[in-house]
Formats: C-alpha cells, structure tokens, sequence
C-alpha cells in the first residue's frame, strides 16, 4: 500500500489561487505517472492533471491555462498550481498514482474511469 497525503486545499473567491501538494515516497515518481482527479459534490470524477515518469504533461480541457501540475522528486512531492479559479472548479482533489507504463494522455481517461492503483483521502477546494 502506498501512502499519500495531500494538503493545501481551502476557501477562496473566484479568481483566487491555491497550492495543493501531494507526499508520496519519493522511488513512485521514477515509474509511475502521477495524477489529480477531483469529484464535484453529486458530480462525475474527473481528472484533471496528469505527469509521466518521463516529464509529459497532460490537463483536461477544462483546466487547461489555469492549473499546473509539476513534481519534485527530491522532496518527494506532487504539486497542483491553481490560478483563477471558478465555483465550478469546488470539489475534493485527490492525488492519485495512476500506473506505470502510462502516458500522461492516457491517466487522464484512467483516471475519469477510477482506474488508478492508490489516492490519497483527498483536499477540499470551494470556491465562491
């Protein structure tokens, strides 16, 4: 079982920003492409960001501008920059280890199927 533990999220009006970051043990980064997926209250989950063990990128269109997922693998940490945040973008953010093998294209259709091998207990981020 892996561990992972996200923080940052929070109450913000719109057009504000948060920092979500994610702890996981440092050897995942090297194999595995790593994700955020968030779920709106009586939503769809949805994924939204996703890194490969290659540096790709891949963001859904519908944060595509506004969010920036980027790693550390030094301090062992998944980081969610997130600039002018919208109401619609209110939901729980999770960090997610997708698999290895996986583009970060693909992790983002695993991601809204719930196929990812561990999350975390997730953030909360409301925006008002």
């Amino acid at each position: 079982q892996v561990q992972l533990v996200e923080s940052g999220g929070g109450s913000v009006q719109a057009g504000g920003s948060l920092r979500l970051s994610c702890a996981a043990p440092w050897d995942i980064y090297s194999t595995n492409c790593m994700g955020w997926l968030r779920q709106p209250p009586g939503k769809e989950r949805e994924g939204v960001a996703a890194i490969a063990g290659d540096g790709s990128i891949s963001y859904a269109d519908s944060v595509k501008g506004r969010l920036t997922i980027s790693q550390d693998t030094a301090k062992s940490t998944l980081w969610l920059q997130m600039s002018g945040l919208e109401p619609e973008d209110t939901a729980m953010y999770y960090c997610v280890v997708v698999g290895e093998r996986v583009s970060a294209t693909q992790a983002l259709g695993l991601m809204n199927r719930g196929r990812s091998m561990y999350s975390g207990q997730g953030t909360q981020v409301t925006v008002s």
